[in-house]
C-alpha cells in the first residue's frame, strides 16, 4: 500500500524510455514488490487485435500485474492524448482510493505528459513536416491547409483567418507530428501545476545494446506470428488507411502481403525505422529535467530503493 495522506497529491511512478530498453520488465517487478497496478502510456497498445507488433504485455504479465489503457478500441476507431488522459486520470483516481501503487509506463512521451501535467508545452515537430506543409500551401493555397484544418481542429480555425499561412501550418504540423490539436495543448495550459506527485525515471542502456535488443525484439515479433497477425487484420477488414495500420512494423508487413516487398527487406526496414524512432523518444524525453536517468541493469537497487522512498512518503 501507498503511504498517503487523504490530502496528498496522488503519488505516480513513471517509468519512460526508448523502446525496448526494458521499461515493462523493471515495471512488473516494481509493481509486484509493491503490490501496485499498471497504466500503459503507448499509444499503439489502446487497439484490439494489435498484439505482437505493439509489444502488448503478455497473459501471463497480466495475471501477475493488473494493467490498464490497453485494448481499449478497435483499429478503425478514433483515439487521441486528449481521451487517453481522461482515462488514465479515472484509473489513478480509483487506485488512489484504493490506496494502490500507480506505475505509469510506456514510451509515448506526449501520452505521459498528457497525463501527468497540465502545461502547455510546443511539441517537438517530426522532420519534413513543416516544409512539405508550406509546400502544399505554396502549390495549393491557404484556403487548402484550411480546410484541412476546420476538420481536425475546428477550435484553432475559427480563430484563423483563411489566408494566415502561417498559423495554418502551425497548427496542422503540430496535429500531424503527435497526433493532438494545438488547442488541446493550449487548453492544457490552464490546468496549472500537476495534479500528482511524480517520480519519473529513464531507462538508459549502452546504445549497441539497445539497437541489438532491438533487432533481436523484432525477430522474436516475427517468430512469434507478426506477419500472420497483419494478415488476419486486413482479413478483418482494417486496410492500409488505417492510421494504426500505418505504424511502425504494420505499414512494412502490409507490403509483404501485397506483394510489394520481399519479407527480409520488410525486416531490415522495421529494425532501421525501429531505430530512429528510440532517437526520436530520447530527443523527447531529455527535455525533461524531472527524469532520473538510470541503467536499471546495473543500478537496478538503487532504482528500488528510490521507489521504496518515494512511495513511503519521500520527495
Amino acid at each position: 500500500m501507498v503511504s498517503q495522506r487523504v490530502t496528498d497529491r496522488p503519488r505516480l511512478v513513471v517509468i519512460l524510455g526508448p523502446t525496448g530498453v526494458g521499461k515493462s520488465r523493471l515495471a512488473l517487478d516494481l509493481a509486484e514488490e509493491w503490490g501496485g497496478e499498471i497504466i500503459s502510456a503507448d499509444s499503439m497498445q489502446v487497439y484490439q487485435f494489435m498484439d505482437i507488433g505493439t509489444d502488448k504485455p503478455t497473459p501471463e504479465d497480466r495475471k501477475r500485474v493488473r494493467h490498464h489503457l490497453i485494448d481499449l478500441v478497435l483499429p478503425d476507431q478514433p483515439f487521441h492524448a486528449g481521451l487517453y488522459r481522461a482515462l488514465g486520470r479515472r484509473v489513478i483516481e480509483q487506485l488512489s482510493e484504493r490506496g494502490k501503487a500507480c506505475f505509469v509506463v510506456g514510451g509515448t512521451g506526449l501520452y505521459i505528459r498528457t497525463l501527468t501535467c497540465g502545461l502547455f508545452h510546443s511539441p517537438p515537430i517530426a522532420a519534413g513536416v513543416r516544409e512539405r506543409l508550406k509546400q502544399e500551401g505554396e502549390e495549393k493555397g491557404s484556403d487548402f491547409l484550411y480546410r484541412r484544418l476546420t476538420e481536425v481542429d475546428p477550435i484553432t480555425a475559427a480563430r484563423l483567418h483563411s489566408h494566415d499561412l502561417f498559423r495554418i501550418v502551425r497548427a496542422l504540423e503540430v496535429f500531424e507530428s503527435t497526433g493532438a490539436s494545438i488547442s488541446f495543448f493550449r487548453e492544457q495550459h490552464r490546468f496549472g501545476d500537476t495534479p500528482y506527485s511524480l517520480l519519473k525515471m529513464g531507462l538508459i542502456t549502452n546504445r549497441e545494446a539497445l539497437y541489438r535488443r532491438m533487432e533481436e525484439r523484432v525477430d522474436r515479433m516475427m517468430e512469434r506470428g507478426f506477419l500472420e497477425e497483419v494478415e488476419r487484420l486486413m482479413e478483418m477488414g482494417y486496410g492500409p488507411q488505417l492510421k494504426p495500420m500505418q505504424s511502425l512494423g504494420y505499414k512494412q508487413l502490409i507490403q509483404v502481403l501485397l506483394k510489394k516487398m520481399e519479407r527480409s527487406e520488410a525486416i531490415r526496414q522495421i529494425k532501421r525505422d525501429t531505430r530512429h524512432y528510440a532517437k526520436r523518444q530520447w530527443t523527447w524525453f531529455k527535455a525533461d529535467p524531472e527524469v532520473r536517468w538510470c541503467d536499471e541493469s546495473l543500478d537496478r537497487d538503487r532504482v528500488f530503493q528510490a521507489v521504496s522512498s518515494f512511495l513511503k512518503g519521500g520527495g
